[in-house]
């Protein structure tokens, strides 16, 4: 199958890798070109313009953001020049508002489109050990669900509604980040009573609350280590703010992303964008700090 693949990044790399390993025919590009080059040295085909990356029976979308998915594909007039049949897999975190807007355009032009964002950090991506949130036309999910068994242990379909995977995405990673948050603000009460933060994440990740997001996350806050990061603060903010509005767009009231979401703006202010999600707990201490003096 000729396959394209748009938006290289750590995530897209790992995902482009895992379906050229089953031999099928994919053609990459990102906005970089650079990124393309590991891909290409793999036995991929590196494409000169997003328009040559769709033009393929299937095309994944992995696009940093609403505006860079904006750009190369509406901005740029690249889907109103577009035709069926083809099948587009967006697995980037999106607005559910802008999901909508996608699934409308990608419909009139008789393309199927499936928001198929992806739960898992890049080293999981690499494994093709991913959670897969699938919305769309049911038989054009069918038709890619081996491609997405390539890159996904298991796939979580969520209806005909493509902003439905979005809004489950967006629920989860509000979970996620709270759940940073917590071992954050938890982590600086223990060390304050003279205790280790890192004995705190052995004792919860291992008894009350097992999982990867406690043990990932919590690893780093008890060893207070951001660096590498793989997933940024940075990025957090971005989906918080996606968060916010959805919770807005159906006038639900969440005080806690807002809180996260000022936290994230101070640890960027601080020159902390860049680092791992997990640096909330820097934020926290300076909290502290600052309630010492």
């Amino acid at each position: 199958m000729k396959i394209g693949f748009l938006g290289l990044g750590s995530m897209g790399q790992a995902i482009a890798a895992n379906l050229l390993k089953s031999g099928h025919d994919v053609w990459v590009w990102n906005r970089s070109p650079d990124a393309t080059q590991k891909l290409v040295d793999l036995g991929a085909h590196a494409a000169t313009s997003a328009a040559q990356a769709f033009s393929a029976d299937v095309v994944f979308s992995m696009l940093a953001d609403d505006k860079a998915l904006r750009a190369v594909l509406l901005d740029s007039g690249l889907l109103a020049r577009l035709k069926g049949p083809l099948i587009h897999i967006n697995l980037a975190t999106i607005a559910v508002a802008f999901a909508e807007e996608l699934a409308a355009l990608h419909e009139a032009q008789g393309i199927d489109y499936i928001a198929a964002p992806v739960m898992g950090r890049p080293n999981v991506a690499a494994l093709g050990q991913l959670n897969i949130l699938a919305a769309g036309p049911a038989p054009a999910i069918d038709r890619v669900q081996p491609l997405l068994d390539l890159i996904g242990r298991k796939t979580w379909r969520l209806g005909e509604k493509a902003s439905s995977a979005n809004a489950m995405k967006l629920a989860t990673n509000f979970l996620l980040v709270s759940a940073v948050q917590a071992m954050s603000e938890a982590a600086v009460l223990v060390t304050r009573h003279d205790l280790p933060s890192a004995a705190l994440i052995d004792l919860v990740s291992t008894t009350i609350f097992t999982g990867p997001v406690y043990q990932g996350y919590g690893a780093l806050i008890g060893e207070r280590r951001y660096e590498p990061a793989a997933f940024k603060a940075s990025l957090g903010l971005k989906d918080v703010d996606l968060i916010l509005a959805a919770a807005k767009q159906v006038s639900v009231q969440m005080p806690t992303a807002d809180m996260i979401r000022d936290n994230l703006l101070d640890a960027i202010a601080h020159g902390e964008g860049d680092m791992d999600l997990a640096v909330l707990a820097e934020v926290e201490e300076r909290r502290a700090q600052g309630e010492d003096r």
